[in-house]
């Protein structure tokens, strides 16, 4: 029988640990990112966004639910082709949320667009979902600043990125806050704002 030496152990431990390390920052998120104070995670980095923050006044957290929902009922949500398409047509900015079917924080984000004041802002958008996994060539057009999910960009409607308008997080600058929906209220409002000037 063969003894393993400390050496031996070491060496087998470390693929177990990058293991570890992947499978927490899959999905977009970071065990770090738990450590920073809630007003960076809500902050909206964009010139226009010095006018057009939203009320901090008691955030309503969206539902913590275990179902995806997006909440289709309320939202007209659309492919990417035909949301270019839409958004072309009606001179709209495009909401776009990259996401997966698996990631249990795009599961918890789809729950912020039951909040009514995200069902109302939305009416000023075009919204578009796509899937990472069933369209990588769309979603690799929208990885800025990598591939986590989820992700959601700001859009004009020829479907160029507005890279201004983006959360404080310098990591994951498109990873909203998952349970609240101020930050990404705040971002709706600087879009909208910046296509006035």
């Amino acid at each position: 029988m063969r003894r393993f030496s400390s050496r031996d152990r070491a060496s087998a431990a470390l693929p177990f640990a990058l293991l570890l390390a992947v499978s927490a920052s899959a999905c977009g998120h970071h065990p770090e990112d738990d450590e920073a104070p809630p007003a960076a995670k809500a902050t909206v980095v964009s010139a226009a966004s010095a006018s057009a923050v939203v009320p901090a006044a008691a955030p309503r957290p969206a539902p913590r639910d275990s179902s995806e929902t997006w909440n289709a009922a309320q939202i007209d949500w659309l492919s990417y082709d035909d949301g270019v398409r839409r958004a072309t047509q009606q001179n709209k900015p495009i909401v776009l949320v990259v996401y997966t079917t698996w990631c249990p924080h795009c599961r918890n984000f789809s729950h912020v667009f039951d909040d009514p004041r995200v069902v109302a802002r939305a009416r000023d958008f075009v919204m578009v979902r796509i899937d990472s996994d069933a369209q990588p060539d769309v979603a690799g057009k929208y990885a800025r600043d990598g591939g986590y999910i989820p992700r959601t960009y700001f859009l004009a409607p020829d479907g160029t990125a507005n890279t201004a308008i983006h959360t404080s997080n310098p990591r994951y600058q498109y990873f909203y806050d998952e349970h609240d929906p101020s930050p990404l209220l705040a971002s709706m409002d600087a879009e909208l704002g910046s296509r006035r000037r």
